[in-house]
């Protein structure tokens, strides 16, 4: 059963956004959930970065409408304030400290809770005294984080928070993330490479390839939506025909795919003598991207394995 729509926080309607010769952005029309974690997923240069900045107000589209809580967001303080834009490499003033930071963070969220930034100081061991930029990659990328959470910002963005953070610090972000969001839900766009990492957290799944909308769901129905089956490749191209083929390999006469299954097709690919493995989230989204840079072949292959 398909879970009903949630409201939504945010609208891009038609958005094209060109840079001279570039197009990083082409007709994107999706919904950011509210009250929900959307995992902004895609390739670097895919247009990740463009849409997030798009939705914080920090540019305007080439074409197309965005809005943020009913409006556009560009130079409009009363929208602004209700977004927290977590950036890969944030900058800060040259003469701030750690606690300097979140000072100035405190002034600018409403919502700024500071005992919870307290604790995150302690739970990734920042020094509040010291100078910003004598922070390592990692501090750095906690300092925001931080930020991040604390702010309780009602669209908060985080895009790649994690870089410099060993396993642990990753893991230990993505568990006080998951609790602060569960006693005081917001709108949560969390863009990141380590899909693997963050697959338990995400409630909708926005994949973007080369500018364009490649997967817009919800993550429970994209959850054992996919399988990876192998076999004699006459018996793989037969399966795979009847669902939407994402990705195939062929060495010989054996073949293996990653198909995403229809609803009205047979599915009991062990039935038809192949092997078969779940596909989790991050070797879907790896598939689907593929499948968008080859999709002019796919025809061709399943012609290859049927010979």
């Amino acid at each position: 059963m398909t879970p009903a729509p949630l409201p939504a926080a945010a609208t891009v309607s038609g958005v094209t956004m060109r840079f001279r010769n570039h197009v990083a952005l082409d007709d994107v029309s999706t919904v950011v959930a509210q009250d929900a974690i959307t995992g902004l997923l895609g390739r670097n240069g895919a247009g990740k970065t463009t849409l997030m900045q798009l939705l914080t107000g920090h540019r305007v589209p080439t074409s197309g409408r965005v809005e943020v809580f009913g409006r556009p967001p560009y130079e409009d303080d009363d929208v602004l304030r209700d977004i927290c834009f977590v950036k890969e490499g944030q900058r800060y003033p040259e003469q701030f400290r750690v606690k300097d930071a979140l000072s100035a963070a405190a002034l600018v969220f409403p919502s700024w809770d500071a005992e919870l930034a307290a604790s995150l100081m302690e739970d990734f061991d920042l020094p509040p005294k010291r100078p910003v930029k004598k922070l390592s990659r990692g501090m750095n990328s906690a300092v925001g984080i931080i930020i991040g959470l604390a702010a309780r910002a009602p669209l908060t963005l985080f895009d790649e928070p994690y870089l410099g953070l060993d396993a642990v610090a990753r893991q230990l972000f993505y568990d006080r993330l998951l609790a602060d969001y569960a006693e005081h839900p917001r709108t949560i766009v969390l863009s990141t490479h380590l899909i693997e990492e963050i697959a338990a957290l995400l409630e909708h799944v926005l994949l973007i390839d080369r500018g364009r909308v490649v997967l817009d769901a919800d993550a429970e129905s994209l959850r054992g939506s996919a399988l990876t089956v192998a076999g004699p490749r006459d018996r793989v191209a037969a399966f795979a025909a009847g669902h939407e083929l994402l990705h195939t390999e062929t060495l010989g006469a054996s073949s293996r795919a990653v198909v995403r299954l229809r609803p009205d097709a047979d599915d009991d690919a062990a039935a038809a003598g192949l092997s078969v493995e779940q596909t989790n989230l991050q070797q879907l989204v790896v598939a689907m991207s593929l499948r968008s840079t080859e999709a002019s072949t796919i025809p061709s292959r399943l012609e290859e394995l049927s010979r």
